[in-house]
């Protein structure tokens, strides 16, 4: 394991809570809710107004906010969408979140563009790219970023790095941060055959400002299950299991319950999220014992 002696938290001040992406069906739970932070997905507000942003300010005004990006095409071979970032800035500008975020994918080629995170082969033609993204977008932004590690279905013989060496060096040459997300962990190892617990043991957590846990759905084929990122149920157990491990080695950080399609009620949500924050909670006991 990395000791990664030269790492640093970043400087992140979302509650080291469990927080909740807020959902506009949940609006009126969601202003009163013991939430530790809610989360949104950039691109859903990058319009001027209208009741998504009137829901939002009125959010904003009593809780922390994590403003999550999916159309920055972080690890896109051309150039970065300087229009679509400028639109970023603007809403990060006009809330000031306390957290803003990216993945390691892409999703954009030219003109087209991919509704979906891409995965990317590791090498140090990719690492380049993908660091002088990260520097634009944080310059633009003037303040630093976390980016996700992928969930991936699939992997490149043209790669030379590790994906955990591949983090650590983003974050040593560009001083931005990590999102840890777990079940994106235990999808791509489940695939792939190889061991979470491995992973996250190479993982540079010292440089985690975040962390996201959801759910996943799962097809049985001829070899073994594939697993797919679904945010469509509740977090595994297998999943809480690694979050446990995770926390007990970091303490408390901010934790997000990801639940994007077949969305349920808000209690259902804020149970995941109770249940996180006991997590933590225990993490927090064993600590001051």
């Amino acid at each position: 394991m990395h000791p990664d002696p030269d790492f640093h938290r970043p400087d992140i001040t979302l509650p080291r809570r469990a927080g909740l992406g807020f959902k506009a069906e949940h609006f009126a739970d969601a202003l009163t809710a013991p939430v530790g932070f809610y989360e949104i997905h950039a691109e859903n507000y990058l319009g001027a107004g209208g009741a998504p942003h009137a829901m939002l300010t009125r959010l904003r005004a009593d809780h922390a906010l994590s403003v999550h990006g999916v159309g920055l095409s972080i690890g896109g071979a051309g150039p970065l969408d300087r229009a679509h970032l400028a639109r970023v800035k603007a809403l990060v500008d006009r809330y000031q979140p306390e957290s803003f975020s990216e993945h390691l994918a892409w999703s954009s080629h030219g003109a087209a563009w991919l509704n979906d995170l891409l995965p990317l082969p590791y090498t140090d033609e990719t690492l380049a790219r993908i660091c002088a993204h990260i520097d634009a977008v944080q310059s633009a932004l003037g303040r630093p970023m976390l980016l996700e590690n992928p969930a991936t279905y699939v992997t490149f013989a043209a790669s030379t790095w590790s994906e955990t060496d591949f983090l650590r060096e983003i974050v040593r040459r560009t001083g931005c941060g990590l999102l840890l997300d777990i079940n994106n962990v235990f999808v791509s190892a489940t695939n792939h055959r190889s061991d979470p617990r491995g992973y996250l043991a190479e993982f540079p957590l010292a440089a985690v400002g975040e962390i996201h846990l959801a759910g996943h759905e799962a097809e049985d084929l001829p070899d073994g299950p594939l697993l797919i990122d679904s945010h469509s149920r509740p977090v595994a157990d297998p999943v809480w299991a690694l979050y446990a491990e995770v926390i007990a080695r970091t303490g408390p950080l901010p934790t997000l319950i990801e639940w994007d399609n077949d969305v349920p009620a808000f209690a259902v949500l804020a149970d995941e999220a109770r249940r996180a924050d006991r997590v933590m909670e225990g993490a927090r006991h064993v600590a001051v014992a």
